[in-house]
């Protein structure tokens, strides 16, 4: 029995040249290899320049958002998205290392996967163990998602009043609590 349809949003990243080229290359390609997987893309956002995270470990990141609507699963789209990324050589050999390709889910419809206690593990981490420590499994929403303005702002220019179904804050929201500084820093290309 297939799946019935999900929305998702999706972060783009990449700081490092694939074979393709830069960045802004890589994430349009990865794009279109989506669409070709059956994906349909509703809404892409600007593409961003946007300081490397954390601070000093490489070129500054090339950053984006997506909205789709597929019948895969969560775990499968996650499959999808790491054969997309190994496809323009995305290697994980460091957590936050540099990369040419990023693609992360963010959100699954109002899902929260695998429960509301994992989430709240993942999100209350300490930074020092966020640098070495990762989940095993898929959790939605991304524990990081209101932390990070390179992902608000592109989210929202293609989704500005998802909920999060943990806190129930709006993309907007998230994205007016941060500090002006860091918003700043998220320039469009």
């Amino acid at each position: 029995m297939p799946t019935k349809e999900q929305t998702y949003l999706i972060a783009l990243g990449g700081n490092m040249p694939s074979e393709l080229g830069g960045p802004e290359l890589t994430l349009r390609a990865a794009l279109q290899r989506l669409a070709q997987a059956g994906v349909q893309i509703e809404a892409v956002s600007r593409f961003f320049q946007t300081p490397c995270f954390p601070s000093g470990a490489g070129p500054d990141y090339v950053n984006a958002a997506a909205k789709l609507h597929t019948q895969l699963a969560p775990k499968a789209l996650l499959t999808l998205l790491h054969e997309i990324e190994a496809a323009f050589g995305r290697e994980r050999v460091q957590r936050w290392g540099m990369r040419s390709l990023d693609l992360d889910i963010i959100a699954a419809d109002n899902r929260i996967l695998p429960d509301v206690d994992t989430y709240h593990l993942w999100q209350s981490l300490p930074p020092e163990i966020q640098r070495i420590e990762a989940p095993t499994q898929l959790v939605l929403p991304h524990p990081r998602l209101a932390e990070r303005a390179f992902v608000l702002i592109p989210l929202a220019e293609i989704a500005p009043d998802w909920l999060h179904p943990v806190t129930g804050q709006s993309v907007t929201a998230m994205l007016n609590a941060l500090p002006e500084g860091e918003k700043e820093a998220v320039i469009p290309l």
